[in-house]
């Protein structure tokens, strides 16, 4: 699988621009993914493509990020180490063939994300005082589904699935605190690989990130890549 490409589809910024083989993306700061170079093409002046793109982010605000997937440029690591660029948020893609069935569990799945279920996601993922309605921006960029675990009234428990050729990509994986360890992530999940119709799947989560990695593997997912990014 070519994850750059499936993550980059997945996750569009809302604002893209080619620069000699790169893409430069935007999406008012909200994510690395959206908002950091993808590096894949070999430019023909290396120190002039970084150039554009610190002066693109910085255009904009924003600290100068490069996303160093699988298909990264090779050498552009250790360069942009060089010139002082860190390495941040180490990142883990995991792939499944297939997925437990779903038991029947009552998940409501919805093509648009609706009010409770992006307040339930950014109560749990999102890092950022403002921004919601950037991050909304670039999950409906694409064609998705939208599973929600309703119990009470109270949206508890939510996930996103990208259909994406023959596989299916996970995101937006978010259980409130007050409802963990009931297994409603698990159901999510199996929910929409049911929904899907599909039984190859993968998903990307941070490398810290134990728990998350541990329910995962437990439904089969395999760490099948490693990126991180470069920011300045």
């Amino acid at each position: 699988m070519d994850f750059d490409r499936l993550v980059h589809e997945a996750w569009p910024a809302y604002e893209q621009h080619e620069h000699d083989g790169w893409v430069l993306r935007y999406a008012g700061g909200v994510t690395k993914r959206a908002n950091s170079v993808l590096p894949l093409g070999r430019p023909a002046d290396l120190g002039a493509a970084i150039e554009a793109a610190e002066a693109f982010y910085g255009d904009r605000d924003l600290r100068p990020a490069f996303s160093m997937g699988p298909g990264a440029m090779p050498g552009l690591d250790e360069e942009l180490e060089r010139r002082g660029y860190e390495l941040v948020d180490p990142t883990l893609v995991m792939t499944a063939a297939s997925l437990a069935p779903w038991r029947g569990e009552r998940v409501r799945i919805e093509d648009q994300p609706w009010a409770d279920w992006l307040d339930t996601w950014w109560a749990v993922d999102g890092r950022y005082e403002s921004g919601l309605a950037h991050a909304a921006r670039v999950c409906a960029g694409v064609p998705a589904w939208y599973a929600a675990y309703e119990e009470n009234g109270e949206t508890l428990a939510v996930g996103r699935a990208v259909p994406q050729g023959d596989t299916l990509g996970v995101y937006c994986m978010a259980t409130r605190p007050e409802a963990r360890r009931r297994g409603l992530a698990r159901t999510i999940l199996r929910a929409l690989a049911h929904h899907a119709g599909t039984g190859s799947a993968y998903l990307v989560t941070t490398a810290p990130n134990q728990a998350a990695q541990a329910l995962y593997r437990s439904e089969g997912f395999e760490v099948a890549a490693r990126y991180h990014y470069r920011v300045r």
